[in-house]
């Protein structure tokens, strides 16, 4: 009896020793796998860390909560190789993570600034995101991070390209900040990088030598970045390094430009809709034989010169044409018609100026200039040249010089006039 009294009190022993160990003990609040050295605590609204977890943890997502402070809390967890604190409310990398660290992601946060000691003792660590957050300064410290193969540090604040990053590292993203320099030296140490990330920032130049020990590099991005293209002094450098490496770069500098040091005569000007059109080559044409058959200079030929004065306008921008010389038209781009007389009304020399050789025209000349009468035009007025041959037919009145006779007439015959009467 006693005999089996203490085999019975050996097994509940071993039972309560490694039931806790095998099977582990998941927290109500979270999801488990692998022995639940797996959690799965994310989009829980977790202000503190839940209950239950155990020491040996491996993974641990704490993702898409309400953490505003994880200082020292955990760094128990000594076998943690992954930790996903992103999406709180955290304002810097929790202090005195554990060492065992392989993966940190800390994405879309309130940190400000990467303090040199949140990673100074982090050897394994090989990724490291502190992406989408307000970091404007990241303070690296030499010789650190030597196992770090891949740092993201886009959508930050920061204006100058970390120094001292690891020389081991692969991928540095920086996209996405307002990043403008390069201090000398940034890059030297970066042998092993292949992959870097300078899109979207605010670079105008590159100073030299600046990447030219990054003897490894695959893929680069230079697109979205406000190049000095017409400084002769600062561009040269990196337009140079882009046509000499065997990097994949997207969005070369100044790519839709010439080189500032290379001779470039501008190109020719397209011809627009209304320059290629036949009626306005016509009349440029006709300007340029102008010229060599006029007659001598008269007061039609100045009229006809004011009047070449005005371009043409597009056919949709005219108006109906002002055919009442004295008719104010107002300046501008509509002011040309598909139709424009000018009315001649000067002495008879002017119109002889303008008449056939074979006879001299002795009533008003009407010098229309016509591209194409509108269809849709309006029931014109009576023209000017009516109204004037009008008043040619109509009896002149008499002059005040015919007058004068009659009146000195009419002054002798008063007195015979006042005999007669008496």
């Amino acid at each position: 009896m006693e005999y089996q009294m203490l085999n019975t009190s050996t097994c509940l022993l071993v039972l309560l020793v490694f039931i806790p160990t095998g099977l582990g003990i998941c927290p109500s609040s979270c999801k488990c796998s692998g022995n639940d050295r797996n959690v799965d605590c994310s989009g829980r609204n977790l202000t503190v860390l839940p209950q239950g977890l155990q020491d040996n943890l491996t993974y641990l997502n704490l993702s898409f909560n309400q953490f505003v402070d994880l200082d020292h809390q955990l760094t128990r967890f000594t076998n943690l190789r992954t930790l996903d604190i992103s999406n709180n409310w955290l304002k810097n990398v929790p202090a005195h993570l554990p060492k065992s660290l392989w993966e940190l992601y800390a994405t879309n946060n309130n940190i400000k600034v990467l303090q040199k000691l949140d990673t100074a003792y982090q050897w394994n660590l090989r990724v490291l995101d502190v992406s989408r957050n307000m970091v404007e300064r990241a303070v690296l410290i030499n010789n650190t991070l030597s196992s770090l193969k891949f740092l993201n540090l886009s959508s930050n604040k920061l204006w100058t390209v970390p120094t001292n990053m690891p020389y081991n590292i692969e991928t540095v993203d920086l996209s996405n900040n307002f990043l403008s320099q390069i201090l000398p030296g940034t890059l030297v140490r970066l042998q092993h990088l292949t992959s870097l990330y300078l899109h979207n920032n605010k670079f105008s130049y590159i100073p030299d030598k600046a990447f030219d020990q990054l003897s490894q590099l695959q893929v680069i991005t230079l697109y979205n970045n406000p190049w000095s293209c017409g400084d002769n002094q600062l561009i040269p450098y990196v337009l140079q390094w882009v046509q000499g490496t065997a990097a994949r770069v997207l969005g070369a500098p100044c790519a839709q430009q010439p080189w500032p040091w290379a001779s470039s005569t501008p190109a020719p000007a397209q011809p627009t809709g209304l320059a290629s059109s036949p009626m306005l080559q016509g009349t440029k044409a006709a300007d340029r034989e102008a010229p060599a058959a006029a007659p001598e200079p008269t007061k039609v030929t100045k009229t006809h010169k004011q009047f070449k004065a005005k371009e043409f306008p597009p056919l949709g921008t005219q108006r109906p044409p002002a055919l009442f010389p004295g008719t104010h038209v107002p300046d501008g781009p509509q002011e040309a018609a598909a139709t424009r007389t000018v009315l001649l009304q000067g002495s008879a020399e002017g119109n002889a100026s303008l008449a056939p050789a074979t006879g001299s025209s002795t009533t008003p000349l009407t010098l229309s200039i016509t591209s194409g009468m509108p269809t849709n035009y309006p029931k014109m007025p009576q023209s000017t040249t009516g109204t004037l041959r009008q008043e040619e037919a109509t009896p002149s009145a008499p002059s005040r010089a015919g007058r004068w006779p009659s009146a000195l007439l009419c002054l002798a015959l008063l007195p015979a006039l006042a005999l007669a009467m008496d």
